[in-house]
């Protein structure tokens, strides 16, 4: 395993994070509490929730995670989160809004219903938490704000339209987040993942055709895992970031080639 780098600025840094349970954001979790973050994570799957806890506390890290079961569609339930984070262990310098779901769906089964439930489990969510951990973060001196996004929508692939409609959306919710909270020296980026291997994406989405298009398309023919995708997240996360803002970072090995 290669040896990562360390974020002094990151140890006892107050962090919250959505969808926090699995994948890559669960993964984040982990990363974040081996750096001496204070985290707070919510997320729908409890048991997964409540299993990366135990795992930070095997691992022996400073401060273990607290974990809120929560679905980030309810904003009530998601600002609760964060203000119960903040009670917790004091002012979220750290968001990342990292909850997401690129459930597959064909342009003619979608219904307007549908379409606003893409919306809300893809986008709202990190407006509502944005809006949610300012006030904080001003009286803190600052923060780094962290929205995932993907390349789906620039690789133009077609089988979940109203996934990668919201999804192109944060680019455009990160810059005028930057613009409007720099004053206050709060930052706001976007990272961007191309195909990262977690259990979710090789248990529902992997074939073999599949990976072999993406290694075809991607200049470096090898998979990317979470824990190298987060490096970035971390990097901006930490004060080694601290000129960074307003921009998308895109992690896919070369694929989306813009």
């Amino acid at each position: 395993m290669p040896e990562y780098a360390n974020y002094p600025s990151l140890d006892e840094r107050v962090v919250f994070i959505t969808g926090g349970a699995s994948g890559i954001a669960g993964d984040l979790v982990r990363q974040f509490a081996k750096q001496g973050a204070k985290v707070g994570f919510v997320d729908i799957n409890e048991p997964a929730g409540r299993e990366n806890v135990a795992w930070c506390a095997e691992a022996g890290v400073n401060e273990e995670p607290l974990f809120i079961p929560g679905d980030v569609r309810d904003i009530e339930r998601l600002r609760a989160a964060i203000h119960q984070t903040a009670d917790r262990f004091g002012p979220v310098r750290v968001l990342v809004n990292s909850a997401a779901s690129d459930d597959r769906h064909k342009v003619e089964d979608v219904t307007p219903e549908y379409w606003d439930e893409r919306f809300e489990v893809n986008l709202r969510h990190q407006f509502f938490a944005i809006q949610a951990v300012i006030s904080g973060m001003r009286e803190a001196g600052g923060g780094s704000i962290i929205n995932f996004g993907s390349t789906g929508w620039m690789i133009k692939e077609d089988f979940y339209p109203a996934y990668a409609t919201a999804k192109s959306a944060v680019q455009g919710l990160t810059r005028t987040m930057a613009r409007y909270l720099g004053a206050d020296n709060i930052r706001v980026n976007s990272v961007v993942p191309g195909w990262v291997f977690t259990e979710r994406q090789l248990d529902k989405w992997w074939t073999q055709e599949g990976e072999d298009e993406a290694m075809k398309a991607q200049c470096l023919k090898r998979r990317i895992y979470p824990e190298e995708f987060n490096q970035m997240v971390l990097f901006l996360a930490a004060d080694d970031g601290g000129a960074c803002t307003a921009q998308s970072y895109i992690i896919d090995a070369g694929r989306a080639g813009l």
